[in-house]
């Protein structure tokens, strides 16, 4: 099977290998297990391999370079327009050669790549939509004709369009689905945490705007103004960084820590002692953060978007919270009263989420191309 990847991911070359974003290059080699030959089409850009870089693993790779597409200005989208016919006759030949098509969306290149798949309606194809499937929630233009192309089965033919979370009145070729990060041989068995010590928190995630990390900052710093014994370390990076080092510092927030970006294996040491993990975002698809923390027992704090109330049982498994600092602070402070519940929900979220490992993910994702 020639197998085609569309994807807006920046990518990377370093000694002959392929890197991009670890958690997806990750989830692709899973697939890439299962077929003959790979055609990866996504932007290249020239720069170091960082700590959350991947290979890919293939031993018949190709990689087509196209450039980045943007509309944040006047002059990129100027710039967008130039280059477009050339990313189009590129997807074109990339989609001519393959067996099956997978798009990764949402995304500029996955919007083309939406587009392009009409064309071929007697190839095999999947979508994976990794962000807000909600049909309600408020989104860019772009990725609702995404949502719109992907779900219309006179324009997209023979395609499975992999989800996050369970809605109501989909197409028949919507699938809900799911994503990993640990293996059967990383679970644990449940073992309760002390929540009458020190409270450790964990923030993971890029540090941009969407994200809301001052958000979490802030609402640890309410929380130890309130008495709680409390620390957090954030893992991630991004532009707003600089600012969030300088309004840590202007606090004088000594137990408020700022990592960067981190291996797989440092995250996971720090969930493995950790109590809560907080999710501020404005928009998700499946956070894989909150399911990592359930992994290891961390109880997940989050506001309650796209499929989280689902990932956290509607506050079985996890703490849900509106993106208000005084609202939030007071949800959180409300079960702190109640520290009795804390182990129950724990080893919910650990059961729960232990189900949905990589070998899972795997064994599905071989029977979408067997199909």
């Amino acid at each position: 099977m020639r197998f085609l990847i569309i994807s807006h991911a920046t990518h990377k070359k370093e000694s002959g290998q392929l890197y991009a974003y670890a958690p997806y290059v990750r989830e692709m080699n899973l697939w890439l297990k299962y077929v003959d030959s790979v055609e990866v089409v996504a932007p290249l850009v020239n720069s170091e391999i960082g700590k959350i870089d991947l290979a890919y693993r293939h031993t018949t790779l190709k990689f087509t370079k196209i450039p980045e597409i943007s509309l944040t200005s006047v002059v990129n989208m100027i710039r967008s327009l130039l280059v477009l016919p050339f990313i189009l006759y590129r997807l074109f030949g990339a989609c001519r050669r393959a067996d099956h098509i997978h798009l990764r969306c949402p995304g500029n290149i996955g919007l083309l790549g939406c587009f392009v798949q009409i064309f071929f309606p007697n190839k095999a194809k999947t979508a994976k939509y990794a962000g807000n499937w909600d049909p309600k929630a408020r989104q860019p233009r772009s990725y609702r004709l995404q949502k719109y192309i992907l779900s219309h089965t006179a324009l997209t033919k023979n395609m499975t369009v992999l989800v996050y979370g369970q809605w109501k009145n989909q197409t028949r070729n919507i699938r809900s689905f799911f994503t990993a990060t640990f293996k059967n041989d990383e679970k644990i068995a449940f073992s309760t945490k002390d929540y009458t010590k020190k409270l450790r928190f964990l923030s993971i995630g890029s540090l941009v705007e969407g994200k809301r990390p001052l958000l979490s900052i802030q609402i640890i710093e309410a929380l130890q103004k309130k008495g709680i014994d409390c620390s957090l370390d954030l893992f991630g990076d991004g532009v707003l960084r600089p600012k969030l080092e300088t309004y840590i510092s202007e606090h004088d927030l000594e137990d408020i820590h700022i990592h960067g970006n981190e291996t797989k294996e440092t995250i996971k040491s720090y969930l493995e002692t950790s109590h809560f993990l907080i999710l501020a975002s404005k928009s998700e698809g499946w956070p894989k953060v909150l399911a990592e923390a359930m992994f290891y027992g961390v109880i997940p704090i989050s506001t309650r978007i796209s499929c989280v109330p689902f990932m956290l049982g509607e506050g079985g498994r996890g703490i849900l919270i509106e993106p208000n600092l005084g609202e939030a602070t007071q949800e959180i402070l409300n079960y702190l009263k109640q520290k009795n519940t804390f182990e129950q929900m724990s080893k919910n979220g650990l059961e729960w989420s232990q189900h949905y490992t990589l070998d899972y993910f795997e064994s599905e994702i071989k029977k979408l191309l067997q199909n």
